[in-house]
């Protein structure tokens, strides 16, 4: 099998369609990217109390979250006796799981505690409860957002992160309080279509707004005057694979929504974010933008739709999605971002359901043997370096390139190629992630 540097010429700009169909190639990402990445699994807000907790997946592993006493643990989904699924709500409170099976029960750090006829077990040479837990993951957290890996050997958090923070501090640190997803849970959907299609337009695909949603958002961008998507004061930033392609208008993507009292409040609070976070991160707050955290976890600002691209098969994604917003935010606010979000990037939106269309004949038309064999255009020259602005990370002036779909793409070959995390380059973090500015 070609590696996959082969499939991707990430300077030039070119992919191997076979990446987005092949089964094997499918089943080395689940072991190469999805086993040993940092993964997106919940925000705190979710799991708020001990003994609450929310299923989700890392790759095709099924996983809980749970808060115990004095941390957030993740663990397998599936009984270690007879590999039955254990938890089967999405979200909950309890004290412990017990699987239905056998009625074997963990704690809420996925612990064994007990089951039936437990003197069978424990007389048996050799047998400790302690070796028949849930697998547990490595968890951590970035200012409410929580990641998971079951890779030992991955870096820190903070580290796979890297300068990318000071980027998210835009929609996660704009407001005192910290940010939560408002309750009722996620929208969940199911795509035809291969999990990287989406993670790629959300990391740097400007340019498909253009013309995909030109219909759905012309008459209400009109409306509140008007946005332009350019290359003029705008960027493409990448960290690790991780991107985000934004301009300076601060309402841009919030305008879409259509909604003046939401507009209105946004505006009020320019000044004050402004002030925390310092103009360039502040326009970024609700602009024309979109990001992906490598490999499957991306967001709209000004939407503050925050969705996990879940594979399910080199053909098939389900798409879970929340709406974040700030904590102190106040709650008929709140309101309009839900509605906002439903109308525009949900199953039933106007632009999320032009996306999806075209993200599943992206995949199926690659059937053919011939058209597989035709490799894909990622060719739109990166705008250059931005000079000056000592801006972390891999920073090109102008929205409207590939600059970040090549990197995703690069570090997509790294990770598929790489035998250990030691064969993995990280950009190590530099002070401007960290500085308060």
């Amino acid at each position: 099998m070609p590696t996959a540097a082969e499939r991707v010429d990430w300077e030039f700009g070119t992919v191997d369609r076979r990446i987005f169909w092949d089964q094997a190639i499918y089943e080395r990402e689940l072991e190469r990217i999805f086993a040993r990445s940092w993964l997106f699994v919940a925000h705190e807000s979710q799991v708020p109390t001990p003994g609450s907790f929310v299923t989700t997946y890392m790759g095709e592993d099924s996983v809980i979250v749970a808060r115990g006493d004095d941390s957030i643990n993740v663990f397998l989904n599936s009984c270690p006796h007879r590999g039955n699924r254990v938890c089967f709500a999405d979200s909950g409170q309890g004290r412990q799981f017990t699987c239905n099976y056998h009625g074997w029960a963990f704690g809420l750090d996925g612990t064994l505690k007990r089951m039936p006829k437990m003197g069978l077990y424990t007389s048996t040479p050799g047998f400790r409860m302690s070796d028949w837990g849930l697998k547990r993951a490595r968890v951590a957290a970035y200012k409410g957002l929580v990641f998971a890996t079951f890779a030992e050997e991955a870096p820190a958090l903070d580290d796979w992160l890297g300068d990318f923070r000071w980027y998210l501090d835009a929609v996660l640190d704009a407001e005192e309080g910290g940010t939560e997803f408002l309750p009722g849970g996620a929208t969940r959907s199911v795509m035809g279509c291969n999990w990287k299609f989406p993670a790629d337009n959300f990391v740097g695909d400007i340019y498909h707004a253009l013309w995909t949603h030109l219909g759905g958002s012309e008459p209400t961008l009109g409306r509140h005057g008007g946005v332009q998507v350019e290359n003029a004061g705008s960027y493409q930033v990448s960290v690790n694979g991780h991107g985000w392609e934004f301009n300076d208008s601060f309402l841009g993507n919030a305008a879409t929504m259509g909604d003046r009292e939401l507009l209105r409040y946004m505006r009020s609070r320019q000044a004050a974010i402004t002030a925390r976070l310092g103009k360039f991160r502040a326009d970024m707050w609700g602009s024309v933008a979109s990001a992906t955290i490598f490999p499957n976890f991306s967001f709209l600002p000004g939407y503050f739709t925050f969705r996990t691209f879940q594979p399910k098969g080199p053909l098939k994604t389900e798409i879970h999605a929340w709406t974040l917003v700030p904590k102190n935010m106040p709650d008929d606010i709140k309101d309009r971002f839900r509605r906002g979000s439903m109308r525009t990037f949900s199953p039933s939106g106007l632009l999320e359901m032009d996306d999806g269309e075209n993200w599943e004949h992206s995949t199926s038309a690659n059937a053919g043997w011939v058209t597989r064999n035709q490799r894909l255009c990622y060719a739109m020259a990166p705008g250059g370096k931005v000079e000056g602005d000592d801006l972390p990370g891999i920073v090109s002036a102008g929205q409207l390139s590939d600059a970040n779909q090549r990197l995703f793409y690069k570090r997509w070959t790294e990770m598929m190629d790489a035998e250990s995390w030691a064969d993995i380059p990280l950009a190590r973090p530099t002070s401007a992630a960290t500085e308060d500015k």
